[in-house]
């Protein structure tokens, strides 16, 4: 069987999307979605997405990481749905579309920037050298003057892989603040590799940068190794609403492949 797959990258975080409105696709089929995010034997991507039909909002996402489980939320990922649907013709240039931690809004602007809503942060944990918080996905986050000198991969896996997160897993940001924003590198649990740029994981990096330099409200703009995002906030003590995340969601190819 034949399906229509479409690729997609949101500062350089890539996506394989599926229009899944019809059901044709099997979202519990963990090794071929595995082996379609393979880089060397399938498309090739960080994770997968199905866009599906809801009754209420505009469409569902479904979200599977590289390793073929479904995950919790992805921030680039529903930006990039947001784009998709755009392309679909399902919306125009604002939506309301329901994902895995809840109902997100967001809107298309020019340039292939879509903005997205993200869930309320009641809660951030403060630690002597780390912050964890749950921006959809569980982050632990930790400040350095120096991020270049670290090796995000192996300590990233460290981290993930000690006592307190090796249940359930949690990713892994590296912070430095800069004057006129935040640079982030983040090693992704599911891919379990470092990511070019993790979309929860920037929007908890601004969250911590926030309680760090004691910002209430406003934004941060974020450096990834694939491109420039923006997070806006307001902030109320370790709570935290009206958050969006701002960045490119670009078509990169279409194509069909055969299921076996």
């Amino acid at each position: 069987m034949k399906t229509k797959f479409y690729k997609y990258q949101g500062a350089g975080n890539d996506f394989v999307v599926i229009d899944n409105r019809d059901g044709h696709f099997d979202g519990e089929n963990v090794d071929m979605i595995a082996a379609l995010c393979n880089r060397r034997f399938g498309i090739g991507a960080d994770g997968l997405m199905l866009l599906q039909s809801h009754p209420e909002h505009d469409f569902v996402m479904r979200y599977f990481n590289a390793d073929g489980h479904e995950a919790s939320m992805c921030g680039n990922g529903g930006r990039c749905i947001v784009a998709f649907a755009g392309k679909l013709g399902l919306i125009d240039n604002k939506t309301s579309f329901l994902a895995v931690d809840g109902i997100h809004e967001a809107d298309i602007e020019a340039n292939d920037l879509v903005n997205l809503k993200m869930q309320n942060v009641p809660e951030v944990e403060i630690g002597e050298d780390y912050f964890f918080l749950n921006t959809g996905s569980p982050h632990f986050v930790r400040f350095s003057d120096d991020i270049e000198t670290i090796d995000v991969v192996e300590e990233g896996r460290r981290i993930r892989n000690s006592e307190r997160f090796v249940k359930d897993g949690t990713n892994v940001n590296f912070v430095q603040l800069r004057d006129n924003g935040i640079k982030v590198y983040t090693y992704e649990r599911g891919v379990e590799d470092e990511t070019l740029a993790c979309g929860t994981g920037i929007t908890a990096s601004a969250l911590c940068a926030a309680i760090k330099t004691g910002k209430d409200e406003g934004s941060f703009p974020v450096e990834a190794k694939g491109g420039q995002l923006e997070v806006s906030f307001k902030r109320s003590g370790n709570r935290f609403t009206e958050i969006w995340l701002k960045g490119p969601a670009t078509f990169v190819f279409e194509g069909f492949i055969e299921l076996s």
